[in-house]
């Protein structure tokens, strides 16, 4: 093993300079030629060429003749938006790429360093900035994730019974209007940030349940509305670190009290480890957890797991009810 070529940083940071100046999109376009290139994205173009030999070095991207590049199958990825979304250094690409020099701070603590190199923790963050924000529900929604699957519970047969869904921590509500168009005699609530549930009209008209569906602008760290049959949460508790997502189940169980379920929909594993998940810690102190683990934090929160398995789109999920209490 090279250990330095392991921990060399110069190719990672170049993949992500030439996404944010949008260098394989100008190629694309025709404009090959180094010192239009370097015209084009408004950049040094000696510094320019350094980066993207060394790119070309690595095999991304290629060099036909002395200052002439052209794509390859590597570099054509670039010219992806959520590829890029993820890679642009003035986007949230840039989020994401400079939270790793917090990962001392973080293994050193167990908590997130986030705001050692913004300033402000990962969610005031995106409270502050609309742009960030949008780019994160991008990625979580559909654009990044693919449209999600409407089947969350186990067994089918139970819809039967359910008349009401929370999605607790739903976004812009992309998971919860597919379980309504999926189920036509059932009402929708979206939980969620202000800001969040602002841009969720769209969506639920869109696909044509908005008029099912209510919405929340609250914190889900707050109490929930109560009754429903079922509060669903889909890439929520993997965000979070054990207290945070013990409160947040607490909420889930004070509301689905007495007979409502509570349904997690990932960040949690069947397997004996759960994958490390290390840019959830950096950015939020977050981590996936094993069937044994969340047992455990289920039962602290007032939760016990009924039933865990592979649904029909062959995701994990679990379904917890509400302890008694007293």
């Amino acid at each position: 093993m090279d250990l330095w070529a392991l921990s060399d940083l110069c190719t990672p940071w170049c993949v992500h300079v030439v996404a944010t100046l949008r260098v394989a999109n100008h190629i694309d376009a025709g404009t090959t030629d180094i010192g239009a290139l370097a015209a084009a994205v408004h950049a040094d173009r000696d510094s320019l060429h350094r980066v993207l030999r060394q790119l070309v070095g690595k095999g991304l991207f290629e060099e036909p003749s002395p200052g002439q590049f052209a794509l390859n199958d590597g570099a054509r990825q670039l010219l992806s938006p959520m590829m890029l979304l993820g890679l642009d250094l003035d986007a949230m690409g840039g989020r994401m790429a400079h939270a790793w020099g917090t990962l001392l701070t973080a293994v050193r603590t167990g908590r997130p360093a986030y705001h050692e190199a913004f300033g402000v923790d990962f969610w005031s963050d995106l409270e502050a900035n609309p742009r960030i924000a949008a780019d994160f529900d991008a990625m979580m929604g559909p654009a990044g994730h693919g449209v999600p699957s409407p089947e969350v519970l186990l067994d089918p047969s139970d819809w039967a019974t359910v008349k009401t869904v929370v999605d607790v921590g739903g976004g812009t509500g992309a998971l919860l209007a597919e379980v309504l168009k999926a189920h036509p005699a059932l009402r929708g609530l979206l939980i969620d940030l202000p800001r969040t549930v602002a841009r969720s009209r769209e969506m639920f008209e869109s696909a044509g349940v908005f008029d099912r569906v209510t919405t929340s602008a609250q914190s889900f760290f707050d109490p929930l509305p109560a009754g429903a049959d079922v509060y669903m949460m889909d890439k929520v508790l993997h965000d979070w670190p054990d207290r945070e997502a013990k409160l947040i189940l607490q909420r889930c169980a004070e509301a689905a009290r007495p007979n409502g379920r509570v349904v997690i929909l990932s960040g949690v594993t069947p397997e004996e480890q759960a994958s490390p998940e290390l840019l959830m810690l950096v950015l939020v102190g977050g981590k996936n957890r094993t069937l044994t683990e969340f047992r455990e934090l289920a039962r602290e929160s007032g939760l016990e797991v009924q039933a865990a398995g592979r649904g029909p789109s062959g995701r994990f999920i679990v379904e917890c009810r509400a302890t008694v209490v007293g």
